[in-house]
C-alpha cells in the first residue's frame, strides 16, 4: 500500500489537467498523527527549483503535515512567480485540511513537483486539483499517488517494510536524469514507528547515501531531487535506533533499484561492484566513473564484455590502485587479471537483463555498490523528444 501501509497516514492521486494527456498528476499525502515529525534530503544541485527551496524552509523545525506534489511541471528555474506558485499551493492544502478538521498552516506543507524546466505551473489548475485530491485522501490511497507523480516512468514505484507492530512504507518517481545528489526523483517515506525528527533524519541519511546516492543512470543531476521522510507515532513503538535505520534503508534501497529497472530506454540494468579499495570514497569514486562511461555503456548495450573500457574508466580516478594489480570479472567471468588478460570473453554470458561488472583494485578492503544501465538509441530518442 506504499506511503499508506504505516498507519496513520492518508493519500490521494488524481488528475488535475496539468499534463496534457490528461493523466493523474497531483498526490496529497497527510500524516494524520499523533506525531508529525519529519526529515528531508534534497538535491545537491545549486539550481535548486522552488518546491526545493520552500521544502527545505518548511522542515528547518522537522515537523510535516502533508506533502504536496504534482508531475506535469518542475516549476524550476520560473524565478519569483514559481516560488510565489509554490507558497499558493501550500496555502491552498492548508486551507482545505483545516476546512475538513485539520487545523494546519503552510508552514507544515512540504511541496514537491517534477516535469519539464522552465515552465510555470497552470495554477487555474493545480489549485482546484488539490481541492479535488483532498476530497479523495483514503488510508488506501497511496498506490494512486504513486501513480500521480510518474513522467517518463513506465510503472508506478512502490515498496514496504514491515516489522513486529511498525512498518516503513514509500513511493518514489524516477526514469532518467538518474545521477547522485540523489537523483530525478521523489520520493515519499512514511512510518508509524515513534521516531522523532532527530532519529528520522539520522536513518533518512544514511540510507541515502548508500541507495538514491549510488544510483547512477546516465550522470545527469536534477534540479528537484526530493526524499522525505514522515513519522507518524500511531504504531505506539519506538524500535531501536538501528533496526528503524535498518528498515528506512530496505525500503529505500528497493525503491531505487526499481529506479534504475525503469531508466530511460535501458535494456540492461549494470550492478559495478567496487572491491578491495583502499576506502569507501575510492570505491565510490571508482563505480561512479565505471557506471559514467558511454563506450563501456555502449558495449554492455551490445553485449560485448569489454573490459578494457572499465580498466580506462577506473584509470582516470584518483584511487589507490597499480594498473598491474587490477582484475575485472563480467557476469562472474574473470575476463581481466592482473591489468592484462584473463578467462576467455567467450565465457561471458550476457544475454540477460541484469549484468554484474566486479572491479578488483587490490588495494585494501573496502566496498562499494554503484547501480547504473547501459547507453541506448531509445534513450537518445525520449530524451530527443521530451519537450515535445
Amino acid at each position: 500500500m506504499s506511503v499508506t501501509a504505516a498507519q496513520g497516514f492518508t493519500a490521494a492521486g488524481i488528475a488535475a489537467g496539468i499534463k496534457q494527456n490528461g493523466n493523474p498528476d497531483l498526490a496529497l499525502v497527510v500524516n494524520t498523527g499523533p506525531r508529525r515529525a519529519a526529515a528531508g534530503v534534497f538535491t545537491s544541485n545549486r539550481v535548486k527549483a522552488a518546491p526545493v527551496v520552500w521544502s527545505q524552509q518548511v522542515l528547518a523545525d522537522g515537523e510535516l503535515t502533508a506533502v504536496v506534489l504534482n508531475s506535469g511541471g518542475a516549476n524550476a528555474c520560473t524565478g519569483p512567480q514559481g516560488f510565489q506558485d509554490t507558497h499558493a499551493t501550500a496555502e491552498k492544502v492548508a486551507e482545505v485540511l483545516s476546512a475538513q478538521g485539520t487545523e494546519v498552516g503552510a508552514g507544515e506543507i512540504a511541496v514537491a513537483s517534477t516535469g519539464l524546466i522552465g515552465v510555470l505551473l497552470p495554477m487555474d489548475k493545480l489549485l482546484p486539483g488539490v481541492e479535488k485530491a483532498a476530497a479523495e485522501l483514503s488510508a488506501h490511497g497511496g498506490e494512486k499517488a504513486a501513480i500521480a507523480i510518474k513522467t517518463t516512468d513506465t510503472v508506478h514505484k512502490t515498496a514496504v517494510a514491515s516489522k513486529d507492530g511498525w512498518a516503513v512504507g514509500g513511493m518514489a518517481k524516477g526514469a532518467g536524469m538518474l545521477a547522485p545528489g540523489l537523483a530525478t526523483m521523489l520520493v515519499v517515506l512514511t512510518t508509524d514507528a515513534d521516531v522523532d525528527a532527530a532519529g528520522l533524519d539520522a536513518a533518512l541519511r544514511d540510507a541515502t547515501r548508500l541507495t538514491f546516492d549510488r544510483v547512477d543512470s546516465d550522470g545527469c543531476m536534477s534540479t528537484n531531487d526530493t526524499v522525505l521522510l514522515l513519522a507518524s507515532g500511531a504504531s505506539g513503538t519506538t524500535p531501536a535506533q538501528a533496526d528503524f535505520a535498518e528498515a528506512v534503508r530496505e525500503v529505500c534501497a528497493d525503491l531505487a533499484r526499481q529506479l534504475i529497472g525503469d531508466a530511460e530506454g535501458a535494456s540492461k540494468d549494470i550492478r559495478i561492484e567496487v572491491v578491495n579499495a583502499a576506502t569507501e570514497d575510492d570505491a565510490v569514486e571508482v563505480g561512479r566513473s565505471i557506471a559514467r562511461n558511454n563506450l563501456l555503456k555502449c558495449a554492455i548495450h551490445g553485449e560485448d564484455p569489454n573490459w578494457g573500457r572499465v580498466l580506462s574508466a577506473i584509470g582516470t580516478t584518483s584511487a589507490a590502485f597499480e594498473p598491474d594489480a587490477l582484475n575485472v570479472a563480467i557476469n562472474g567471468v574473470w575476463v581481466c587479471r592482473n591489468g592484462s588478460v584473463g578467462e576467455d570473453r567467450d565465457l561471458v554470458d550476457m544475454r540477460f537483463r541484469e549484468v554484474v561488472i566486479t572491479a578488483d583494485l587490490a588495494a585494501g578492503t573496502e566496498t562499494a555498490v554503484i547501480w547504473a544501465n547501459d547507453l541506448t538509441a531509445d534513450y537518445v530518442h525520449e530524451n530527443s523528444a521530451y519537450s515535445s
